[in-house]
């Protein structure tokens, strides 16, 4: 597969995640807003903030994720998943920031076992002040996004933003940016007062969520709670990444030539549309998309023919790479769960932190010469 098969085919306007591989400047930026549909763009991304925060941010991701598979089987509405209206960076950003904003004020008293601000699959209705503050993280996050975007920042734009308006929902509601950890851990990686039930001390002052003193809470509170342990993250990696990867490769070769837009981000829509699931309650259902994005994408990257360490490969070994690719973006994942989630009190993203990363290590193989190509992540090359 040559450099150039692996973004042909794909129109690199209307697909959100194609960018040119040159550097951009502020004028590019500029250019975005100025122009028509500039305008427009922010007017979308906030009623798509407000939509996060009406549906709850895990039901409006898992609609990215349907359009993400319809953009995949046909259409071009791979942008449309990923733009100013359902991008994760805009709507689920949007329903985090409600969330936190309502939990703090006593407004949504879920019932969740964690503090309510982590309830990111409960619905927040139509209070026009909750409306607002998604519709203002909505245009945040378009902002953020379309200047690394265009900037052509090496890493994935909206993941990345999808964290940082989690840190900046954290600092304007009043909640601990990093979080607290308790006094009964011993560490952010220590997950035993979990398995063991234990309380935080109420002398332990935290943001109330109108519902649960701090002596309620759980001392630590795992993102997953069937999901975290070194071993299982591992597995579910390398099957997720695999899957993605063989899948990505079998409908670029049957239905796109041979390339890697828009199959590389099939195994990404399939694992966000799943989420359904876990959303209506299903045990123990894996979230996946931090696992299967980068292993499409360094299979892609190993497909493709140059000069580079690894390239033109088999096809075997292409989904070999995807699988670890796959398993690095999922203990990236946890370790992002215990470091700024666990001991917080509002929802930071441990799979937007996990892709961000993982893209951007796929960005510096390429620039070391190990990939011939990062496939769809921006930045000069």
């Amino acid at each position: 597969m040559a450099v150039e098969a692996a973004l042909a085919g794909v129109d690199l306007v209307d697909v959100v995640l194609q960018a040119g591989h040159d550097w951009g400047t502020i004028d590019d930026v500029i250019e975005v807003f100025t122009d028509q549909p500039g305008p427009a763009i922010l007017l979308g991304a906030a009623a798509g903030g407000a939509f996060g925060a009406a549906l709850g941010a895990l039901p409006a991701f898992i609609f990215t994720g349907f359009l993400v598979l319809a953009g995949v089987a046909g259409g071009n509405l791979v942008g449309v998943g990923f733009g100013p209206v359902f991008g994760p960076h805009i709507s689920f950003a949007g329903g985090a920031a409600a969330a936190a904003y309502a939990s703090k004020n006593g407004l949504m008293e879920s019932g969740f076992d964690y503090h309510n601000g982590k309830d990111i699959g409960f619905a927040l209705g139509s209070r026009p002040d909750i409306l607002a503050v998604g519709a203002l993280f909505g245009v945040f996050g378009i902002l953020g996004e379309q200047l690394l975007r265009n900037l052509a920042v090496p890493t994935d734009p909206i993941a990345i933003m999808v964290v940082i308006s989690a840190f900046a929902h954290r600092a304007v509601f009043g909640y601990s940016i990093l979080g607290t950890v308790s006094s009964k851990a011993k560490g952010r990686f220590d997950m035993g007062p979990f398995e063991r039930e234990e309380m935080r001390a109420e002398s332990e002052s935290l943001v109330t969520d109108g519902e649960k003193s701090t002596s309620e809470r759980l001392a630590v509170e795992p993102w997953l709670p069937n999901m975290y342990k070194w071993s299982h993250v591992a597995s579910i990696g390398l099957v997720a990444g695999a899957a993605a990867s063989y899948a990505g490769w079998q409908v670029s070769t049957v239905a796109y030539g041979g390339a890697a837009a828009p199959a590389v981000f099939l195994g990404f829509g399939f694992s966000a549309a799943t989420l359904l699931f876990l959303n209506l309650g299903v045990d123990r259902i894996p979230v996946t998309h931090h696992m299967t994005l980068p292993g499409a994408t360094a299979c892609f990257a190993a497909l493709a023919s140059g000069d580079a360490i690894i390239a033109g490969v088999d096809p075997i070994v292409a989904v070999a790479i995807g699988a670890v690719f796959g398993m690095i973006g999922a203990l990236i994942g946890e370790a992002g769960q215990r470091i700024f989630y666990a001991h917080g009190s509002t929802h930071v993203d441990p799979p937007a932190f996990a892709i961000f990363i993982s893209i951007s290590l796929i960005w510096v193989l390429a620039v070391a010469g190990v990939f011939a190509t990062s496939v769809w992540v921006p930045g000069g090359l």
